[in-house]
């Protein structure tokens, strides 16, 4: 059995938790909306067609906000078209996801759903095909009071009070050549930052995330920050990041280790971001909204496109719907914690995406709705990470991966406040278990609360609408107190509460 230690003092503070890590992502894509989050049909659907059972899910997800409507999708969208009566909207080609959209669910009824499901929405503008005016529009029938034209239709149409979004995405991946609109940096910064200072003009209070890299593969990367910075320093206040990851011709321990990609993304991006604000002179610190991580098999998918093309435009299609396995929810387990300790930069993120379309939460048209793997991970953080983040050097083995070299076994975090302490950990190693140590005299008198581990012997069980309990957190049975030792399994992902 492999020996690991770490840690734990309330002095080594990286930063407060943030609740925006905890976000999610709402496309108009496949069934993430149509038999996802809305389906006035479904028997659980309330007096909006919304499905209470995703509604409830999602609250025990623990979402704390929901980036919309896209995503791709968002750059050739016409908001317009999903408001007033819904008989009266038209339905339009969406070129991103090659479908029919219906536009039965808009803005407003977008903001219903988030305040039922208690989360805060984050919009995205289309910048791809449409520019300024058109943000300024959407800002003006979302924000105002009244007494405009945007602002007066948004009442008439049923939502009296302003929809009050404080977080606006400035566009979508427009690094990307599939991006419709798609930029150069140097045309992008200049878009994005005419479009930041317009809306200020309205709302100077707003929060403004840039299109960053759609990923830390394109050729572009880090080039593509630095440009639209240079444009948009001033006006913005995130620069977004983009990955996503998934197991390779059976290399289980790169991807499980694949966290050491997206540390080293925000690193670099956050290099970037100080370089400009050093050249530029500047005083404000850019932040990183990671605004779409998970796993997606997109390998998968794009076979599939490749054999077999779309040939016609269907509403809501079955797309992107990954089944995930005990070793996916690990691999995102590892991508929480580091998102959560890189809590002094990352303030906001987003797990893409909610229902469906590679999503926590599944559901059958008509039907039930259950939790995957990569479900309980999230839901433990949101649910148990509070008050500060704790900076933790864990002392473990390592062993040679692949696709990242040599690797530490252990991966972990932790996050204290007032007198509870919680520590996530996972095990990346594929065959051997792990004794973590604990050094909690930093703490004072303690005791263990809980400690439940995410694992099992077949890393690729999943979860399905028969069998929803298959992979679920358990209760660690290897637990000694004094020391404070808990043995972590072969690909585990662990949480472990203190408390005075």
């Amino acid at each position: 059995m492999h020996q690991a230690s770490l840690t734990i003092d309330p002095a080594f503070r990286v930063a407060p938790v943030q609740r925006r890590t905890f976000g999610s992502f709402v496309e108009h894509l496949g069934r993430c909306v149509y038999t996802g989050i809305y389906e006035p049909g479904h028997p659980t659907a309330d007096e909006d067609g919304f499905r209470r059972d995703v509604l409830e899910l999602t609250r025990e997800l623990g979402v704390s906000t929901v980036r919309y409507p896209g995503g791709n999708f968002v750059s050739g969208y016409r908001w317009e078209d999903g408001i007033g009566p819904v008989s009266s909207r038209p339905a339009r080609l969406d070129l991103a996801w090659h479908c029919t959209e219906p536009n039965q669910v808009g803005v407003d009824e977008f903001a219903r759903w988030a305040r039922k499901a208690g989360v805060e929405p984050m919009m995205a503008v289309n910048l791809g095909t449409r520019g300024v005016q058109e943000a300024l529009d959407i800002l003006e029938y979302c924000n105002l009071d009244s007494g405009t034209h945007w602002s007066d239709l948004r009442a008439a149409n049923g939502s009296k009070e302003p929809h009050g979004i404080r977080m606006w995405c400035l566009g979508n991946e427009m690094d990307g050549p599939w991006q419709i609109g798609h930029k150069t940096a140097r045309e992008y910064g200049r878009l994005a930052a005419e479009t930041a200072r317009a809306m200020r003009m309205i709302d100077p209070g707003l929060e403004l995330v840039a299109c960053g890299s759609s990923g830390s593969s394109m050729p572009t990367f880090g080039a593509w920050e630095a440009e639209v910075l240079e444009e948009a320093y001033e006006q913005v206040d995130y620069i977004s990041c983009h990955a996503y990851y998934e197991e390779k011709d059976r290399d289980l321990a790169s991807f499980l280790a694949c966290s050491t990609d997206m540390e080293s993304f925000i690193a670099s991006v956050v290099a970037t971001a100080d370089h400009v604000r050093a050249k530029l002179r500047g005083t404000k610190r850019i932040n990183v909204s990671f605004d779409e991580w998970n796993v997606w098999y997109l390998s998968r998918f794009q076979a599939e496109q490749a054999s077999e093309p779309p040939k016609d435009w269907p509403v809501a299609p079955p797309l992107l719907e990954d089944r995930y396995h005990l070793a996916d929810a690990v691999a995102v387990g590892g991508l929480l914690i580091t998102l959560l300790r890189n809590s002094d930069r990352v303030t906001a993120a987003c797990q893409a995406q909610l229902v469906n379309v590679i999503g926590p939460i599944m559901t059958e048209p008509g039907g039930r709705a259950w939790r995957q793997t990569i479900f309980h991970p999230f839901a433990q953080a949101s649910r148990y990470a509070s008050g500060e983040v704790l900076r933790v050097e864990p002392v473990s083995p390592a062993h040679e991966t692949a696709e990242y070299g040599e690797v530490p076994a252990l991966h972990a975090v932790a996050t204290h406040d007032e007198d509870v302490t919680t520590v996530f950990a996972v095990n990346r190693s594929t065959d051997r278990p792990l004794s973590l140590t604990l050094d909690v005299r930093a703490l004072g008198v303690v005791r263990l609360v809980e400690a439940t581990t995410l694992s099992g012997p077949d890393v690729y069980a999943v979860n399905t609408a028969d069998d929803p309990g298959r992979v679920v957190p358990r209760a660690n049975p290897d637990v000694e107190t004094d020391p404070l030792r808990v043995v972590l399994p072969p690909v585990s992902w662990n949480v472990i509460r203190l408390a005075r």
